[in-house]
């Protein structure tokens, strides 16, 4: 029955769509964000090196659906006015922009000469998604994928790097030859020595005490079950000597644990790549902000302590324990211990980062390029 009511709504976006196309293209490019109500970093990036040309009237769509799995029917419902508002300046648009999946660019049939640019919102891709992750527990069913087209219609699919091409065609079940490596604008950001003298230097004003001792960030991805996550988390804070060193813990946006002790930095008031610019020590377990925090040579540490579970719900592209730079453990005080005796092999870090990175400067320049190709 499911799958019945979501073709009939197809049918019938459809047919809204195809009057919407009647209506005459203008200078404009749409980009499409369901991670934020807020423009996106990458998207903001692309909108100002767009608007420098003078060329295109330049539309951004940034919106969540509250609720995700569990959103409520006034919720679905505000969503669906918002896809009416998508379908509306896609039809009208030269070119499209996404970070993320966006279902009426799957679903529906798009004017002959439209350019859609799938850029993707991480810069690597350390976990599975999309088609490799079908009929497990946090994909979708292979049906649903069918039904819903699901990544279909991009005319190209930025990646960042040589090393997880294969993955990206993989996952997003598309041809390789609409991959193009360009990796994410935010890397022009930490290219630029300016832009990150700047950045600490707010941190810095703001949290003085950060310029006093070493600093270890913890930044770690989303787990749906977060009690054994909300322990391990109690259990890193108190393995720290804050006599010599300073935490910072940047957890996921999506997290519900609350961090509710007077040593730990939480700066709330800047993202998780910014404070990795003030930080000496990162330690991750499967977040892609590991690929940021190699671009600028911190070193990295791997906290793998649910990686049995974790990667059982979860599956990763690359082999955690072979694979990864730097100490890769399921014991957090193993971490500990390594960054107290402060070695760290950069040559690993440098050749993992040079495998799934190629940047060689002005990735927002490159995407305008790409619109004008």
């Amino acid at each position: 029955m499911k799958y019945i009511l979501i073709k009939i709504v197809i049918f019938f976006l459809s047919i809204i769509y195809f009057f919407m196309k009647l209506l005459p293209t203008k200078n404009k490019i749409t980009m499409i964000s369901r991670q934020s109500n807020d423009i996106v970093l990458d998207f903001k990036l692309i909108k100002e090196e767009i608007e420098k040309h003078n060329k295109y009237k330049v539309v951004v769509l940034c919106k969540k659906l509250e609720g995700k799995e569990q959103a409520t029917l006034f919720d679905l419902v505000k969503y669906g006015f918002h896809m009416l508002r998508q379908m509306y300046h896609i039809a009208t648009s030269k070119a499209v922009i996404l970070d993320t999946y966006c279902i009426v660019i799957s679903i529906l049939k798009h004017k002959k000469n439209l350019k859609i640019i799938q850029i993707w919102h991480s810069i690597g891709t350390m976990k599975k998604f999309g088609y490799d992750i079908l009929d497990q527990e946090e994909g979708n069913s292979r049906k649903m994928a069918e039904t819903i087209n699901m990544h279909k219609n991009y005319t190209y699919v930025l990646c960042a790097g040589e090393g997880y091409k294969d993955d990206l065609v993989r996952q997003f079940n598309c041809d390789e030859k609409s991959i193009r490596i360009i990796p994410l604008p935010r890397l022009d950001l930490l290219a630029d020595k300016e832009y990150i003298k700047e950045t600490k230097e707010k941190i810095y004003n703001k949290y003085p005490i950060l310029r006093k001792k070493k600093n270890i960030i913890y930044v770690p991805t989303f787990r749906k079950d977060e009690t054994e996550f909300e322990n391990h988390v109690s259990k890193l804070i108190k393995l720290i000597d804050y006599k010599k060193y300073n935490l910072i813990i940047k957890l996921h946006p999506l997290s519900e644990v609350k961090i509710n002790n007077k040593n730990v930095i939480t700066a709330d008031d800047f993202n998780s790549m910014e404070m990795i610019l003030v930080s000496d020590y990162v330690i991750t377990d499967y977040s892609c902000i590991l690929y940021e925090a190699g671009f600028i040579n911190k070193p990295l540490y791997f906290d793998a302590f649910d990686y049995d579970s974790y990667n059982n719900n979860r599956s990763l592209n690359i082999d955690y324990f072979k694979d990864l730079p730097g100490v890769v453990t399921r014991n957090v005080e193993e971490i500990i211990s390594s960054i107290e005796h402060d070695k760290y092999d950069f040559k690993k870090l440098n050749k993992f980062i040079n495998k799934y990175i190629n940047y060689d400067g002005n990735s927002a320049k490159k995407i305008y390029d790409l619109l004008e190709e």
